[in-house]
């Protein structure tokens, strides 16, 4: 988390800003808070997409169909304005850091049961996002948290109003739709996008989990050379536990059809009796990352709001946005 800069909002919608959590394609990501005290997170979308219709068209129909994802392994979304002037969507924080960090910073790859029950999380997780008629599409590190329970997937769905971007597969800036080494084939070769192209980017995401690289190569010899491995090249599994390769193996098919389905995948993890009610029942994680786990929760009950925010007298969009759907009530 970094503080908030001088240009920066203080306010959006009923959500007092704590912190910056990061920023993505689509725009700057805040800690913030409800008048009711719960802690979101808060995606403000960039400007100059706010400014094209398409954009504000699809990104509303998104908004609106993540609204209706359930469960427990997803971060709700809480609350959204896409109306704005800058539209903004909420959804509930989750107190953990990405499969990105752990693996690629804190700790390296996972051991095998660890990975396992990270499968299983995920594989409820898409259950619960296809049910709601959603394609992630961009299943990846970055977009999976880790906590004491469990994984969390965010973004679901919302990520797919980028693509009014780009009739190639490309935004105005040359960026992928999509992240290149968590891309299925049929994204590559822009065939059609069913739920199964999901499970080839669980694939990869639990390859990389186990073993700390990707299944097909970085891109360092070049993001097309990649996706040409993606779409017609054997991943590279050393190194994968001999426990979990078949898993892995069989969601990275290069057949949509030939892709296990969720409920096989439920079964092939062996998680029934240590994964259920949107948690791990028993600790899944290194005691390490459990420990990191605490002192970030710890740091996030520490934050308070920012000196400078004024009084809600004084501020002219202390109240919500016309137009504003209701937040849907705390957990």
């Amino acid at each position: 988390m970094e503080k908030l800069g001088a240009g920066e909002p203080q306010r959006i919608g009923a959500y007092r800003l704590l912190a910056r959590l990061g920023a993505g394609g689509m725009g700057q990501v805040y800690l913030a808070r409800s008048d009711r005290g719960r802690t979101v997170a808060v995606k403000l979308v960039r400007e100059e997409l706010a400014e094209q219709e398409e954009f504000r068209a699809r990104f509303r129909q998104e908004v609106q169909a993540a609204r209706r994802v359930g469960g427990y392994w997803t971060a709700p979304v809480l609350d959204a304005d896409t109306e704005a002037a800058v539209p903004w969507v909420a959804t509930g924080y989750v107190a953990g850091p990405s499969l990105q960090q752990v693996v690629g910073h804190d700790h390296g790859a996972l051991p095998e049961r660890s990975v396992r029950i990270l499968a299983a999380g995920l594989a409820n997780a898409l259950k619960d996002i296809h049910a709601a008629g959603i394609v992630h599409r961009d299943l990846k590190p970055s977009n999976v948290l880790v906590t004491i329970d469990g994984p969390r997937v965010i973004d679901f769905g919302i990520a797919r109003a980028m693509e009014t971007l780009a009739g190639d597969g490309l935004t105005r800036t040359g960026s992928l739709v999509g992240s290149p080494g968590f891309m299925a084939p049929e994204q590559v070769r822009g065939d059609r996008i069913t739920p199964a192209c999901d499970v080839f980017c669980l694939g990869s995401v639990l390859a990389y989990a186990a073993t700390g690289v990707l299944p097909f190569g970085g891109t360092n010899s070049g993001v097309h050379a990649l996706m040409f491995r993606i779409a017609q090249e054997e991943p590279d599994l050393d190194g994968l536990p001999e426990g979990i390769a078949d898993l892995v193996r069989d969601c990275l098919r290069k057949d949509p059809a030939a892709r296990p389905s969720l409920d096989r995948i439920l079964e092939l993890t062996g998680a029934e009796d240590t994964v259920a009610g949107g948690r791990s029942r028993d600790p899944w994680l290194p005691g390490a990352l459990v420990a990191q786990l605490g002192r970030h929760a710890v740091r996030l009950l520490e934050t308070e709001d920012p000196e400078s925010t004024p009084p809600p007298s004084a501020r002219a969009d202390a109240g919500p946005a016309a137009g504003l759907q209701p937040a849907l009530p705390p957990a």
